[in-house]
This record gives C-alpha cells, structure tokens and sequence, in this order.
C-alpha cells in the first residue's frame, strides 16, 4: 500500500469537480486526488510530500492525498462510515476544515454536513450517530451534546408522546423529532414552553424543524 510520496508536480487537472496533480517520484508520476482547497494551494514545479490513502476496488486504483496524517487520518475516519465512499469523504474535507469537521459531527451539526456534495440528511445522521465519541476523541476534544442523540426523560415533556405522535404524522422521522424536543428543552432558541402546553411544545417544534430545512 501506498503511505507517503515526495515528489515535484508535474500537472494539475480540474475535471466534472475533481482535482488533482500528477506527481514525479523518481520518474514514476503518480496521480493524486486532493481537495479542491489543497489543490489551489500547490504549483506545477512545485516540490510536495503528501501523505496518502489508496483506494481499491474492482474498477480501479485511486490515490488521495493529505497535507497531513491527521487529514488523512480523519478522512479514513469518514470512510469507515457505511454509505460514505472515498469522493463523498474528499467532499467533507472540502466542505469543512478538520476542526470545523471535528466540531460539526461532535455537536451533531447536520445542516453543516449537508452542505458536502453528496451528502444527504441519511448519510450526515450515520456520521453524527456513529463518530461522534471516536473523532472527538481521536481530534482530542470533548464531545458536545449531540442534538442527534435521544431525548432523556427530565427534557420529555408529559405530552411529548402526543407531539412526537403528531410530528411523525406530518411525515418527520424520529431522529428529526428529538432533536427539536433536545433543542427546545436546552433553550438554544430561547425559553421553552412553560408547562406542559402541548400546543406550544409542536409549534416550537415546527418552527425549529422549518429552520433546519430552509
């Protein structure tokens, strides 16, 4: 497997959103997919050392670069995730710098990973649910509260059964429905309804939910 390349760029090419460089080692040019951040920043001539994530399957080999173990470390992170393949990996990179990418999947940040190419609602759940702890830890952060996480009894209002109930009806999933209870609870867009006013709990709920799909 390939780890580490040092080499002169010999070509870039940008093509249908992808980037990437030629690079000569010792006259074998090997040709690297980057972000399209990491590849503004190199130029032709230019000596590099990249490390390096090598894809294989049945139809190819592909080569990603990283300016750094720990970009490439984060990205196989992204990867291990079913349904996140190496180009919707490269466009999470792409999206977020990795501390940003960090803070937006340990705080369950959803709207923030939409925004990669490729990456729907489904997919930025999976990677909100399943590394949030792991790449907090491995970045060597706190995990914030994920709002991707359940509702616990003491933030459940009494008529929470009823809004969750009427919510699902209105065709929200039950991933969406928590985390605008979780938010509301936490007052993150303000006090929350005092009491037990069900009504008032689901029209918070849909104002939340209208702002999260805007």
């Amino acid at each position: 497997m390939i780890g580490w390349l040092e080499g002169v760029i010999v070509y870039k090419l940008e093509r249908s959103n992808r980037n990437h460089i030629t690079l000569n080692c010792n006259g074998v040019g090997y040709e690297i997919q980057l972000t399209r951040r990491e590849w503004q920043a190199f130029n032709s001539e230019q000596n590099v050392q990249i490390w390096v994530h090598q894809a294989i399957n049945a139809d190819s080999w592909q080569l990603f670069g990283f300016i750094s173990t720990h970009e490439r470390d984060i990205f196989r992170e992204l990867i291990s995730v079913s349904g996140v393949g190496p180009q919707a990996g490269l466009a999470l990179m792409q999206e977020c710098k990795p501390q940003e990418l960090v803070e937006a999947i340990s705080n369950g940040d959803l709207r923030r990973l939409c925004k990669a190419q490729g990456i729907g609602k489904r997919t930025a759940e999976r990677l909100a649910v399943e590394l949030r702890a792991s790449i907090a830890a491995f970045a060597g952060v706190d995990p914030a509260p994920s709002l991707a996480e359940g509702v616990s009894s003491e933030q459940m209002p009494e008529s929470g059964a009823d809004v969750e109930a009427t919510l699902s009806m209105l065709g929200y999933d039950d991933l969406e429905i928590r985390r605008a209870i979780r938010s509301i609870s936490e007052g993150s867009d303000g006090p929350p309804p005092q009491g037990d006013d069900q009504d008032a709990w689901l029209r918070c709920c849909l104002q939340w939910l209208s702002r999260q799909s805007a």
